[in-house]
């Protein structure tokens, strides 16, 4: 999966102002990623607010950044959640054409024993027609990924080929590194880390950042895949700041204030619970935004 290697960007999912998708902008953002030098997307990731999205609005956008791509770029797929039963449903049922992954993010909420989320994903990777990307971020689902049962699920699940890591948690990082199969892959889930993750051994990123900065980010993960370390932390500490802005108040909210703001999209509109940003991350968001 050499698509897979270097810098992916999970794409924000643009919103009008009375809610519903703004397909304009997102065919904007789209060209931009391209445009700016990005490897791959992921499309529906949770960073496109995929949980709040109906279940045809999810399949319209999955076919409309497919025509739109039209094969310029490797396309990721997310589809997870924790009612396996439905995700099977959906993982099964998925129209693959312009795809060539599938991004899984482990079940939230329950908070399934190790032997529950090995379960869960092999019953995915049962009727999978594309390889899988396991996604542990326990900081949303309330469980851990443990480094054995990645290994278990890469050794025992053929089509199971890498794992999106945001765990932050560095010994489980280079315990994945020390055991895993030659060919399973790490992937840094987190923009902040991702310059030492890849000195572990991780093989890019899949970027939040990368929606409002797509030419640096790819710059710098091509620049530690090449070894050049000095030239990825210059990157690294011009993006720290306005990275730690997207987080502070949920998850795209912070990005999507930026994209606006950059002209990419037309509103900064997120679907509740989520709302947008505050005056006070505005500016100091604003503020950033002339250093970066």
């Amino acid at each position: 999966m050499n698509e897979l290697r270097g810098a992916g960007v999970a794409l924000i999912t643009p919103f009008n102002t009375d809610g519903t998708v703004d397909y304009e902008s997102l065919g904007n953002l789209i060209d931009y990623q391209i445009k700016e030098g990005m490897d791959y997307l992921v499309v529906l990731g949770t960073t496109g607010e995929t949980a709040t999205l109906l279940a045809e609005e999810r399949k319209q956008v999955w076919e409309f950044v497919a025509k739109r791509v039209e094969g310029r770029l490797p396309l990721i797929a997310g589809i997870g959640g924790n009612n396996t039963q439905e995700i099977v449903k959906q993982v099964d049922q998925f129209n693959i054409d312009g795809y060539c992954a599938i991004l899984s993010v482990s079940p939230y909420y329950n908070k399934p024993t190790q032997e529950g989320i090995y379960q869960h994903y092999k019953a995915i990777s049962a009727v999978s027609k594309l390889p899988i990307i396991l996604y542990n971020v326990p900081g949303r689902t309330g469980s851990n990924i443990a480094p054995a049962t990645a290994i278990r699920l890469a050794t025992t699940c053929d089509n199971i080929i890498a794992i999106k890591e945001a765990s932050g948690n560095f010994a489980q990082f280079s315990e994945i590194m020390r055991d895993k199969p030659a060919d399973f892959l790490l992937i840094s889930g987190d923009d902040p880390v991702t310059l030492p993750m890849m000195a572990l051994g991780a093989v890019g990123v899949i970027s939040v950042v990368g929606n409002a900065y797509p030419k640096k980010m790819a710059t710098l993960v091509h620049a530690c895949s090449s070894g050049d370390y000095a030239a990825a932390r210059d990157i690294h500490n011009t993006l720290l700041k306005i990275t730690d802005l997207c987080f502070v108040e949920s998850n795209p909210c912070g990005v999507k204030y930026i994209l606006k703001k950059q002209g990419i999209i037309a509103t900064d509109a997120v679907r509740l619970p989520l709302v947008p940003v505050g005056p006070q991350t505005q500016q100091a968001v604003e503020k950033e935004m002339d250093y970066v």
